[in-house]
Parts: structure tokens; sequence; C-alpha cells
């Protein structure tokens, strides 16, 4: 979502705000803009679009200062425009806000009525005016800023400046993640480590309610209730907060390429170097008395927790159900004794996967997660935090977070089974065994990419692509037709493949591609009967199965992609690296932002 950068140094504020700026592009916004404070001056500039135009602008109308806030903005309250841009000002006051204001309209009112103006159609200006009309009634920056926090009702992450204060700045955060970064006579905020990466290695993530005054030589820090609170520094390893794209042309590319290492090293952490004994927290999470687990997730990850609920309750015989996080806990489900609650977030900053575990404290026996970022606020609100140790992933649409996701909540899957006893000393030293062997697999896989671009080149012709899976290669389906949606821009729909004969099949012709995972397990004659009721009513199939697989179903086929043999409870996570490919290169045959998707954001930080 929006990216929040400030600075308070010894140097001009612009040139590091705007290459802070450029490490929050893969978050997704649609403008840019910076605040200085000069001399007492506060002023901003602001573009709409890239931050190329910010840019640009600057070199026509510098900007002085070595106080300064920076923010790209993802639109939530009125359209993309240089007016709806952050920094908001209003009089003495500068802000940038990630978040909602969910009680705005009540500021607007009582500023209607005091006949202040609005320029905007954000509620974000409500903050700034609110904050002046404060100030010009006599309180300080500060006193202001408390007596509004008090009042807000909604998630934010904020930053303010002030006329006439060129050594101030002040932080809050609720529900929206905000870091402080040390330096040496300077102080700096980002909304994640690698906005300060290349500023600072020691980092204080604030806390749910906390704000913070910081000058140049000083922080501190209060809580919700106004106390003196003493949140951790940490030093981060800043090395893996630098990002580049390593020669690819593009961090997608990058990061589907990096796959087999990356899910190695989850294996690694999980199973030592040679052993096949998992390495988990049993002394926190016992599976044996658990009758049920919840399994809550967003996009992408909650289709990893719908692959799980095969995993879990073929392994472990534990039944699950999958949420929608978004939903959850406007359902209010009951959470009785003997639930395990598990919510999965490659940023675990999600807002409405923070909203469901939240729902769930206090109801379930235990709140699991599984994350790709350890300091955050779903994993420090978790009883377990499992790592899944993908590395920072850039690219919005997710590929390496995903299989990562898959392979850690396998991981749990024969965890809880072995518990339970329903997984055998044997059974598991197969799966340990094929785990091990599974990066060699994606290794094999990566290889087919050409033929895998070749069938892209078609497909990006297309205007309509459903895909198609049985048992646990469905949600991989979705997962394939969300990946196509994100960055494509083509219409994509997926089915369990024997649902299709029961309505979706009227939208088969000529014209349709249907791309179908089917792996040769004990469902593949299944789907190949799926399949060959799509070929009688003309639809172009591309089969995607290995290759003995494509030798019982080759004949008439549109298209096939060849994979590796594979055990058959690690094909989702082998199979998803075609569906990524596909949607990668039909997006480059289309010439489409494949790293930063229109209207999308790498963390959604808003209800």
């Amino acid at each position: 979502m929006c990216g929040i950068i400030g600075y308070l140094g010894k140097h001009e504020a612009a040139p590091f705000l705007v290459e802070a700026l450029k490490r929050l592009e893969y978050r997704g916004y649609d403008s840019a803009g910076i605040a200085t404070v000069e001399d007492g001056a506060l002023d901003r500039r602001r573009a709409v679009g890239k931050l190329v135009n910010l840019s640009d602008l600057l070199v026509h109308e510098p900007l002085a200062g070595k106080a300064g806030i920076g923010h790209t903005r993802w639109a939530t309250h009125g359209e993309p425009s240089t007016r709806n841009a952050h920094p908001h000002k209003a009089g003495p006051v500068a802000v940038v806000h990630n978040g909602i204001i969910e009680n705005y309209r009540h500021f607007r009112a009582e500023l209607a009525a005091a006949d202040i103006e609005f320029h905007t159609d954000t509620d974000t200006e409500t903050v700034a005016l609110m904050a002046a009309h404060y100030i010009a009634n006599g309180d300080s920056p500060r006193v202001a800023v408390e007596r509004l926090l008090a009042r807000l009702e909604g998630a934010y992450a904020l930053a303010f400046l002030f006329e006439g204060e060129d050594d101030l700045m002040i932080a809050a955060r609720k529900g929206s993640p905000l870091a402080i970064g040390h330096g040496d006579g300077e102080n700096y905020i980002g909304s994640d480590a690698i906005a300060l990466a290349p500023l600072t290695d020691r980092i204080t993530y604030l806390e749910e309610g906390d704000m913070a005054v910081l000058t140049r030589t000083s922080i501190e820090i209060r809580d919700a209730e106004g106390n003196l609170a003493n949140r951790e520094m940490r030093t981060i390893e800043r090395d893996k907060a630098m990002v580049d794209k390593a020669g690819h042309k593009h961090f997608m590319s990058k990061e589907i390429a990096e796959q087999p290492q990356v899910i190695a090293q989850t294996i690694g952490h999980y199973f030592g170097a040679g052993g096949h004994e998992i390495q988990f927290p049993t002394d926190q999470v016992d599976f044996t008395g658990v009758n049920r687990m919840v399994l809550v997730a967003c996009g992408t990850a909650f289709y990893a927790c719908l692959t799980a609920k095969y995993w879990i309750e073929r392994l472990a015989g534990i039944p699950v159900e999958v949420d929608v996080a978004s939903e959850f806990r406007y359902r209010a489900p009951p959470i009785g004794p003997g639930t395990v609650a598990l919510f999965v977030s490659q940023s675990g900053e999600t807002a409405d996967t923070l909203a469901a575990l939240r729902y769930c404290q206090g109801k379930a026996d235990r709140i699991l997660s599984v994350i790709n970022v350890p300091e955050s606020s779903i994993a420090r609100e978790s009883d377990v935090a499992l790592p899944i140790l993908a590395g920072t992933e850039i690219g919005v649409a997710s590929t390496k977070a995903f299989t990562c996701q898959l392979t850690v909540l396998l991981i749990l899957a024969m965890e809880a089974g072995r518990q339970r006893g329903t997984l055998s000393d044997v059974r598991q030293a197969d799966l340990v065994a094929a785990l091990r062997g599974l990066p060699s697999r994606l290794n094999l896989a990566l290889d087919g990419e050409a033929v895998v671009e070749a069938v892209s080149q078609d497909l990006a012709e297309a205007r309509d692509v459903l895909f198609l899976g049985r048992g646990q290669m469905f949600p991989l389906a979705l997962e394939g037709a969300l990946k196509l949606k994100e960055i494509s821009y083509i219409h994509a729909e997926a089915y369990a493949s024997g649902e299709l004969k029961h309505g979706p099949i009227a939208l088969v012709d000529p014209h349709m591609p249907v791309v179908i995972m089917a792996p040769r397990d004990a469902l593949f004659d299944k789907t190949v009967s799926n399949m060959q009721e799509v070929m009688a009513r003309g639809g172009k199939i591309v089969l995607i199965s290995d290759k003995a697989g494509l030798e019982i179903a080759g004949e008439g086929l549109w298209r096939s992609i060849e994979m590796p043999e594979i055990e058959d409870i690690l094909a989702p996570i082998l199979y998803a690296v075609p569906a990524q490919q596909l949607a990668y290169h039909t997006a480059v045959a289309k010439g489409t932002d494949v790293d930063q998707p229109r209207n999308l954001a790498k963390s959604v930080t808003v209800e």
C-alpha cells in the first residue's frame, strides 16, 4: 500500500526521500510527493504517476530543507490526482498517511462548521486540517497531534512536519506498520526496513497505538495510554533489505528463478542439515488434542491455505476450515475449545488478516502464523510464528512467497500427523526425502521456460482463459487464474475440473484457452475425462503434466507443457512454476507493468 519515509538529518532531505520512495515502489502507488522544512518554511512537491514525474518536477522546482517527509499513494478516498496526492498541507502542518480514517466525515462536518475549506477528496486532509485547527487555537504541535490521535478511528501510520520546526517530526501508528531508523545526528521513519536500509541498520518498530516524537538527537515513544515506552532497537541485515533485479528484466522473473534456492533454505531450516525429524516448536504447538483448525488469509495466501486443507486433513486427520480474512470476523464464527487458528500473510501486516487474528485471540487454543517478516504485527501477536524464509519479495504478484508458504504448511501438516500418529515414520521419511529433492525438481521445471514462453505468446491473444484442477490442484488452478488476471489483465477463472459440467462449460468455445493442471496422480484419469469434455466443445487445451501424462492424454491438445515427475503431494508446489511463468510471459507479451500492475499494492494494510 502507501509508502512513508521521513528524514531529520544533516543533509538535504529531498534526494534521500526520493531514493527511499523508489525502494517503496513495489508496494504499489498512483502518485507521490515530498514536503520539507527550510528555515522554518514548509513547502511540498507532488506528482501523479511514476516517481520519475516527481523527480522531473524537483529538477525544475527544487525543494530545500534538511527535514522532510515523503509518500507514495495508493488511492482509497479520491481519484489519483495532484490535489489528492500526499503530503497534505494545512497552514503550518504537513502530513503523510497510510490507512483509512473511518470517522473523517465527522471531522469534515466539524471543520465545515468552523468555516474551514477543503481542497481534496481524501480522508487524510482532515488530519492535517484538524491538527492545524488545534494549533491555531493555541496548542503546540505535540499537543495538537495527541488530541487528534485520541479522536481518530480506523487504521493509520502518520508522519507530521510543522512550519517553524526544523528539528521536529511526529509519527504514530495504529493498524498500519511504521518503523523508526536510528542514525548519528540523524533519525528516520519508514513504512518498512527496505525503505530505511540504505540509511541505517538500526530499526525500532512502533507498536499498536504508539506515538513517537523525533528530533535529530532524540526519540521519545509513548504507548496508547501516553506512557513512555521502551521499544526494542533491532539491528537488521542490510544486505537482506537491499534489493536489485540481479540481471533479470523484472523482479517477478528474478523471484520465480529464486524458488529452488529459497525453498531449499526453508527445508533446511525445518529439518536441519541432513535429518528427518522436523525442527518444530512442539512445546508450544501440541496437535494431539486439536479437533479443528481454522486457516485464514487473503489472495494468494488464501489459496495456499486451501491447498493446506488437503494436506492437513490427509496427513493429520484434523478437520480444516478455510476462510477469506476480509469476511471472517464479520461472520462471527464460533471458535470453540480444541481449535487452532492459523493465519498466513507474506507481509505480516495484511489488515484483514490481522483483524481476523485479533478476533480469535482469547477464543482459539493456539494462534499460529506463517509469515515472511518476523518483526511484523501478525508474527508478534501470534503464539507461534513460523517463518517461510522467502527473502524480500518485490513483485506485487507473489511467487516465491507462495511456494515457501506451501512448503511450510506441508511441513506443519507432517508434524501434526507425526504427533497424532496418523503419519508413519516410514511415510514421513519418504516425504522428507521427496522434500529434499524438491529444489532439483523446481530447477528442471524452470528449465522448461522457453516452452511456457511460446505458449504465452498465444495466450496473450485471448480475452478469457479457464484454469482447471482436481483435488489439491484446484487451489493451484485458482492461483494460476489470479496470477494471469493480476499482471496481464486478461479475464481468467478457475474451477474444480469436475464442476465444469455444472455450468461453466457453457463458456467453452474455439476461442477459449483452458489450462489444465494435471500431474499423473490418483485423480489423473478423471481430469482427463473432464479435459475430453472441453475438447468435444472446441476448447483449446493447454495441458500441464509429466511425460507419461502427456503421452496418455496428449492427442488433440492445443499446447502442452511437460513437467518433471514428482511425489504427488508436492505437485502443487512444483506446478506453481509454470502457472507463474504463464502469467509472467503473457504479461510481457502484452506489454503490461509486470512488477507494479495497475490498481494493485504489495501489502494491503487497509480494509
